[in-house]
């Protein structure tokens, strides 16, 4: 069975609606809006075309058939099926249900073409033409359909004081049954009742007669649940809607009346922010926001079974938004004044601060326009310089204007990022970065005064809609990712990574407290969304201001989160599988800090636990080899004992097995084929702006520096220590200090590490100095190394292969496997005899 919950707009109500002359076409009678019912039980316009109706073979019977004014296209194609409820309302308006759950409409522009397809309907139906409806809308009883065919029409009592308990007894009993509700409306639209109790109403208040006031509510209520926009029209007129409201005080379930009307009259005050000089749009303004006052204050709680019988209610106050939204917009003097007082300096703040809310309000309000309509909407602000205002604004002291404006920003970013994002790079070119719209975003993020941080996660959502290039546009002549993102990184990333490089400028957070952890793991999220979707940009920026060391300085922090983020930015790098972060993180010994949080951990099974075991299973499972000899050469030691997890062995295993493939090329004949599949990331190829970028010399760098930083600086022996060494050093001393008894120990059904190093907070990690090292890991001229005799862990192979496989690990690409030509083979035996500083300048080129 059909369920209309409420009509559609009438023709032409919407801003932007029909009626301009220039798209009429010769029959302006035929000429529709299509709607459809959504699952928020709005309406939602399909377009505007013209109508007709014809025999359709497809269909097998007569037809409902629109095509679109613009290009022709078939907008609807409905068979007028016999059983179908149709209804007329409103003169123009045409509603039925296609489906359970789909309810279709038609908006006439004219009564006569509404009236000439209402006969065809009637015709196939076989129904008079003169009724508003042509089926029943239930099925009923038979003796219900029985006594509605022997009384066609409703009498209600005449409406007198005496009479009013009968009245709310028929309104009552009328509401269960949609076809009495139908002939109530009817019976009220037709005697002017709803005037004539309003009129009681006020013998009853001057009599002081309780009763009849409790009737009156019972029955005015009952008339809002009938759910008739006509009903509607007359209740919330000027003349009639404060007494309306004055029925709805009296609820006989409350000891005392509400005094709605008091409020409304004495305490609410319309403010004209900007003098409306349109005397229906200021008409509208109030009817506006009385009726959802009713609708929030005055109607009680609708109950399961009411809810849909009020929602003729909602859409009438939607469409009322719709028309204050469009007569606004259409009111040029209104809007330049507007934004004239804004940016007006010598606006005083309480002045401003009502402008701000307005205009926040406004945008808002344009929530309920249709998707064309709100194009419209949103160009007419930005042509009246939306963007510039609110920078403006957003540089004011003022923190509640400020939090309005930002408001008004997250409308414009949800609706158009790419008009965001073009006015920010235009004003670049004419402003200093301090003074820029994203810049000032940012700042007020950084600087949010809310323990919670609830407005910095607003803001952080904008920015990365804003730099997203999901929703970045590309055409033949310009690609907004390229444009955008080159901007951002050279005007705005300095400002959003200052908190974050500010506070580890030691091996540990400078700063440590909720909030400033809270502030960092935001930023920490959008890099991280950085890192997987801007590729080379990130790249760059990362490598060039070593962030990757800066972030895990927050490993060490005491609020798990914050370190879980700056571990979560890691394997994000680590899962990109590219050989530029790995020779970054392997020279800069970027491992150490997570394999110290690892220790300091100990035995206990938590998060942080897990989420750096699976980043070492990644390494492991993805055989990324490089990765896999840096940590087997330099942390093996530390980690050997882990046993109750195999990722560790496992990595060892890799490392071994890899050793032997180099001296048996032969063990790995099907290198060549799992070459093009295994270390790429996803199935494209770079982009061709990101191989001019790699393909770039690196004088041409910004600040000339390098992509990878140079690793041939001299030290001297003590400087180069590998990172192994200084762990078992420290290890032993702790051990010999504190006299510690490592045991093992189960817990929750595995066995524990069985080592426990801890590390002091005051120890200084001497490890990141190993960044610029001159000599690589397992180098002749570094004691203690893997392939140094007398060293922990010392292995049978010889120095000059160890060094051998290092230098190795740091020359290829993508692709870490050993070369399977002869040719590449004599290459390495040549590059085995270069002296080991000319290595390192290879590696790093």
């Amino acid at each position: 069975a059909p369920n209309q919950p409420f009509a559609p707009p009438a023709f032409g109500s919407q801003s932007g609606g029909c009626g301009v002359a220039g798209d009429r076409m010769t029959d302006t009678r035929r000429r529709v809006k299509v709607y459809t019912l959504n699952e928020d039980r709005q309406w939602d316009d399909r377009g505007t075309g013209h109508v007709s109706s014809c025999y359709v073979e497809r269909l097998k019977g007569m037809s409902l058939l629109v095509r679109a004014e613009s290009d022709g296209s078939l907008l609807l194609e409905s068979k007028i099926n016999p059983n179908t409820a149709y209804q007329k309302q409103q003169d123009t308006l045409i509603v039925w249900s296609e489906a359970e759950n789909y309810d279709l409409a038609l908006s006439f522009q004219e009564k006569a073409g509404c009236d000439e397809i209402w006969e065809k309907i009637c015709q196939v139906q076989g129904k008079d033409p003169s009724v508003d409806i042509t089926q029943d809308l239930v099925d009923e009883s038979e003796e219900e359909r029985f006594d509605d065919m022997s009384s066609p029409g409703l009498e209600l009592p005449s409406c007198e004081l005496s009479r009013l308990e009968e009245i709310a007894e028929l309104v009552a009993s009328s509401l269960p049954s949609p076809l009495r509700r139908e002939k109530l409306a009817l019976a009220l639209e037709n005697e002017g009742y709803i005037k004539k109790l309003l009129e009681i109403f006020h013998v009853c208040e001057d009599l002081e007669n309780i009763e009849g006031l409790h009737h009156l509510y019972e029955i005015i209520k009952g008339i809002f649940l009938l759910n008739r926009t006509a009903l509607f029209e007359v209740m919330f007129s000027e003349e009639c809607i404060m007494d309306v409201i004055g029925c709805l005080e009296y609820d006989p379930s409350l000891s005392q009346s509400r005094k709605h009307r008091e409020f409304l009259t004495k305490t609410a005050k319309f403010k004209e922010v900007i003098p409306i000089s349109d005397p229906e749009l200021k008409q509208k303004i109030h009817q506006t926001y009385r009726v959802q006052y009713i609708q929030d204050m005055v109607l009680p709680t609708p109950s399961v079974f009411e809810e849909n019988m009020l929602s003729t209610l909602h859409s009438f106050i939607f469409f009322n938004k719709v028309e204050i939204v469009g007569m606004l917009q259409e009111d040029e003097k209104f809007l330049t004044d507007l934004f004239a007082q804004l940016t007006d300096e010598a606006t005083d703040e309480e002045k401003r601060q009502e402008l701000v809310n307005f205009l926040k309000e406004f945008c808002a309000f344009s929530q309920t326009l249709q998707p064309q309509n709100r194009d419209a909407f949103f160009k007419t602000l930005s042509n009246m310089g939306i963007l510039p205002a609110l920078e403006v604004i957003l540089g004011m002291d003022d923190a509640q204007v400020r939090s309005a404006a930002t408001d008004i920003f997250s409308y414009l970013v949800e609706y158009n990022p790419s008009m965001v994002r073009e006015f920010v790079m235009q004003e670049a070119q004419q402003n200093d970065d301090d003074i820029l719209l994203i810049n000032l975003i940012i700042e007020h993020m950084i600087c949010d005064t809310d323990p919670e941080l609830g407005g910095a996660v607003l803001l952080m959502g904008l920015l990365r809609t804003l730099v997203d290039p999901e929703n970045m546009l590309a055409t033949a002549n310009k690609t907004e990712k390229t444009e955008f993102l080159g901007f951002f990184y050279k005007h705005c990333m300095h400002v959003l990574t200052a908190p974050l490089l500010a506070n580890t400028t030691e091996d540990k957070p400078s700063k440590d407290d909720f909030q400033t952890a809270q502030l960092l793991a935001l930023i920490l999220e959008l890099l991280t969304f950085c890192v997987e979707h801007h590729t080379y940009h990130i790249k760059n920026y990362i490598i060039n201001k070593d962030i990757l060391r800066r972030v895990l300085v927050l490993m060490a922090s005491k609020h798990a989160f914050l370190a879980l983020c700056a571990l979560r930015f890691k394997r994000k790098i680590i899962g990109l599988k590219d050989e530029f972060y790995n020779r970054y993180i392997m020279k800069s010994f970027l491992f150490e800090p997570v394999v110290k949080a690892f220790l300091n951990n100990g035995s206990r099974y938590n998060l942080m636990n897990s989420a750096i075991i699976e980043m070492f299973e990644f390494i492991r499972v993805e055989d990324i080899k490089s990765l896999t000899a840096h940590v087997i050469e330099n942390y093996w030691k530390a980690l050997e004992d882990v046993d109750y997890v195999q990722t560790f062995k496992g990595l060892k295993l890799r490392f071994e097995q890899q050793r032997e493939r180099q001296d048996n090329p032969k063990l790995d004949s099907m290198r060549s084929i799992l070459r093009n599949h295994r270390y790429r990331r996803d199935a494209r190829t770079l982009e061709d702006e990101e191989e001019m970028w790699f393909n770039t010399d690196e004088d041409d760098m910004e600040d000339g520096e390098a992509v990878v930083p140079p690793s041939d600086k001299t030290k001297n022996d003590e400087d180069i220590m590998d990172p192994i060494s200084k762990f078992m050093e420290r290890k032993k001393l702790k051990e010999s200090e504190e006299k510690e008894v490592l045991l093992k120990t189960n817990l929750s059904g595995r066995q524990s590490p069985s080592f426990k190093l801890s590390f002091s907070s005051g120890t200084k990690s001497n490890l990141t100095s190993q960044s610029s090292a001159s000599n690589l890991p397992g180098s002749p001229g570094s004691p203690g190394s893997p392939g140094s005799p007398g060293s922990p862990g010392s292995v049978s192979k010889s120095t000059s292969q160890m060094a051998a496989i290092t230098t190795k690990g740091g020359l290829i690409g993508l692709v870490d496997y050993p070369d399977d030509d002869e040719e590449d083979d004599e290459d390495e035996d040549k590059e085995e005899t270069l002296p080991l500083s000319k290595k390192a300048k290879l590696e790093s080129s």
